[in-house]
């Protein structure tokens, strides 16, 4: 099978902001929070391949630190919002009536309101920082999970195999595990690489506002809003954040298109 171009060049730009990110984790060309004022807006060299900022840290070593933070809060808020949205989802399926009507009521509700405002005003409201940020984004994952899940397992619940398993004895929390959820994983996944884009857009924007990852901790989205003073001194300290950004979303944004014509 011929791979979408769509997919492979989402896998490229994403293989590309993991490497980055795991790299991290033991090796940067500097100590991203090392302040060197005498170096402060050096320009790209063997020593600081993209400069330095208004306080002489390296910039490489801050975004490949920020990769880290975005790719984590990613992984880990679109993982707590998709499990939960998916398990009430094949609840909502499986049991109906009254239940499944609260459940999907709910989640219209949390539709009701725009994403990322919401994300920011549960963010605010628990205080800033890396955690409640993860919950804050895993938070509006919920709904979108839920009803993506409800809606492919209503499909399957309608399938002879389950018609068999129910007539076989077996109760709907089995059915569930065994027969509906492995069949509603490739929606779920595919679903899951879009809102990753989505959750590292929202860890920016929080950060932005000063209510994701704290000083000394980089952030792509904090060090745009610290550049933002310096656009005419020192306009690639922006750019450079920004374009991380970029690549991250449309490598996740492009990943999840060709999951999706592979899956149809």
């Amino acid at each position: 099978m011929r791979l979408p171009l769509n997919f492979i060049f989402g896998c490229m730009l994403i293989f590309f902001v993991l490497t980055v990110a795991i790299l991290s984790l033991f090796w940067t060309p500097h100590n991203y929070s090392e302040l060197n004022i005498s170096m402060k807006f050096a320009p790209p060299s063997w020593l600081h391949w993209l400069g330095t900022d208004q306080l002489g840290r390296d910039v490489v070593s801050q975004l490949m630190v920020a990769a880290q933070n975005s790719v984590q809060v990613a992984l880990i808020a679109v993982f707590i919002g998709g499990a939960i949205g998916t398990i009430l989802g094949l609840i909502a399926s499986a049991i109906g009536g009254i239940v499944e009507d609260v459940i999907m009521r709910l989640a219209d509700l949390g539709f009701a309101f725009p994403a990322l405002l919401f994300a920011i005003m549960l963010a605010a409201s628990l205080g800033p920082s890396l955690n409640n940020a993860i919950m804050a984004i895993a938070f509006i994952n919920i709904p979108i999970f839920a009803r993506v899940s409800r809606g492919s397992a209503k499909q399957i619940w309608q399938r002879e195999y389950v018609a068999a398993a129910k007539a076989a004895g077996h109760t709907k929390f089995t059915i569930s595990l065994d027969h509906v959820l492995p069949n509603i994983m490739a929606p779920i996944i595919v679903q899951a690489t879009i809102e990753f884009a989505v959750a590292i857009l929202a860890e920016a924007a929080l950060s932005y506002l000063g209510l994701g990852a704290q000083p000394p901790q980089p952030s792509w989205g904090r060090m745009l809003a610290e550049a933002q003073t310096l656009m005419y001194l020192a306009p690639e300290l922006a750019i450079y954040p920004g374009l991380c950004i970029i690549i991250a979303v449309i490598g996740f944004g492009l990943l999840g298109d060709g999951l999706r014509d592979i899956t149809d």
